[in-house]
């Protein structure tokens, strides 16, 4: 018989000790938000949409997650099983099991939720409790196992005796429920203690009491539990999935000089052989291929980069580079741009919203804007494509094989001819034939026993006053 699974996270928490304008679970690790990580485990054992159960600025976590998921509104924070009580309403008609996790713990995957709902329909389990062993379990629930190793019941620190408080297998608060049985029990759930909230972990001792079977299983990883509560917390969970995605594209034949120093976020596809030094920034849906050399400290984000790249210290946004092409030092590719095979962008340029062909020179000091610039043409030093005139937007082609000299303004709309040749410190206002030469600057006059005369000017009044 099929076994449907079911999720909810809890996400409803005020997360005061963050000392933030914004939810807890939407500070970033990794350059995601924290609640993406625990969603993206929940779709990975859920049958369904995950229920997140949301409160304090619930509308901020809506407007991110949209419909990828359902919610449950939680209006007071009044406990973990006061939160699962309001997206009954949302799964009351489930049958099967149901992972409960809260919306803090990033590192937490989704095979691990898996074999927590394996080990409940192999075991016959009303309720299967994941636990870790740490180094230091103070504050946390210790597991108080039977001789058949299933739990006995979950002892609060601050409840546990002396020998107690020795255990090292704590309470993740993560769980897996048979569905039906966890919302009966849910009725019987009282707020009878001093914080006068209602505790999933009492849903477990009324489920044995009526007989029902509470398994434990033991995370393999006891980082994946970790949950975040402030900024402290948050640095080093960071710190743990960092390395975990930096490992996983070593595993796979990439080089990274410094683990520690590199900073790569969940989405980014990385190719065989390409070496990353320290300081490297690579973000959301990047695609870097193979046999590239990410010299330190660039940013990339959202983009695509080819075969047999050398990057140094840049930043590049939503754009796309061919094979075989360097960039920077101190480039800037702003978003739209296009960068053909075998191109030098050199240091100090910057693109923007334009196409660049392929064997094209951009080698230093220029400015780039809304242009189509064709093969193998060579563009000088401070050359600047002015693309607006204070109310629009213009576009400047360069054809193929142009020579764009030193100090040039392409003056937008405008274009240059294939095989044209503009000189160094022209103003180009007007199209420039193919293999014509343009020239558009005043004569050179110089003027002999200039600076003498302008002295004798500047003594003459002095002597005068």
């Amino acid at each position: 018989m099929e076994t449907h699974v079911f999720s909810i996270i809890l996400a409803a928490g005020e997360g005061t000790r963050m000392r933030s304008k914004k939810p807890k679970v939407l500070h970033q690790i990794c350059g995601c938000p924290i609640i993406e990580y625990v969603v993206r485990a929940a779709c990975e054992v859920s049958d369904d949409l995950p229920v997140v159960v949301v409160g304090h600025k619930s509308e901020e976590i809506k407007q991110y997650l949209g419909e990828r998921v359902r919610y449950a509104y939680q209006p007071q924070p009044l406990g973990t099983g006061h939160a699962v009580m309001m997206a009954k309403s949302v799964l009351k008609d489930a049958a099967g099991y149901v992972v409960i996790l809260a919306g803090d713990v990033p590192l937490i995957r989704g095979s691990t939720l898996q074999q927590m709902v394996q080990h409940a329909v192999l075991g016959g389990y009303g309720a299967v409790v994941l636990s870790a062993v740490v180094d230091d379990p103070t504050g946390y629930g210790r597991i108080i196992r039977n001789e058949r190793g299933d739990l006995e019941r979950i002892v609060e620190h601050k409840d546990a005796t002396e020998e107690q408080q020795q255990i090292k297998e704590i309470n993740s608060s993560v769980y897996c429920f048979d569905t039906q049985l966890l919302f009966s029990c849910l009725d019987k759930l009282d707020n009878r203690n001093s914080q006068g909230e209602y505790y999933l972990t009492d849903v477990i001792e009324i489920m044995r009491r009526q007989g029902a079977k509470v398994g434990v299983l033991m995370a393999q990883d006891a980082d994946e539990v970790l949950g975040i509560n402030n900024r402290i917390q948050l640095a080093e969970v960071d710190r743990k999935m960092r390395l975990r995605i930096n490992k996983a594209h070593m595993e796979k034949g990439v080089t990274i000089v410094d683990p520690e120093h590199t900073y790569i976020g969940p989405d980014v596809v990385i190719g065989c052989d390409t070496v990353i030094y320290p300081g490297n920034v690579l973000e959301g849906n990047t695609a870097i291929g193979e046999d590239c050399v990410l010299y330190p400290n660039n940013r990339i984000v959202n983009s695509t980069i080819g075969n047999g790249v050398q990057l140094q210290a840049s930043v590049i946004l939503d754009s796309c580079i061919g094979d075989a092409t360097t960039v920077g030092p101190y480039a800037y590719l702003r978003p739209g741009s296009v960068i053909g095979s075998g191109v030098r962008i050199g240091d100090f340029v910057e693109i923007k919203n334009s196409i660049v062909g392929d064997g094209t020179k951009v080698s230093h000091l220029t400015y780039v804007g809304d242009a189509e610039v064709g093969k193998d043409v060579n563009v000088g030093c401070g050359v600047v494509f002015v693309n607006y005139d204070g109310v629009k937007k213009h576009k400047t082609v360069v054809e193929d094989k142009a020579f764009i000299g030193c100090n040039v303004n392409l003056v937008a709309p405008v274009r240059v001819g294939q095989q044209a040749y503009i000189a160094a410190g022209s103003t180009i206002t007007e199209d420039v034939p193919a293999k014509a030469l343009a020239i558009a600057r005043e004569r050179q006059i110089n003027k002999e026993g200039w600076v003498e005369r302008r002295q004798q000017k500047m003594q003459d009044a002095q002597s005068h006053k």
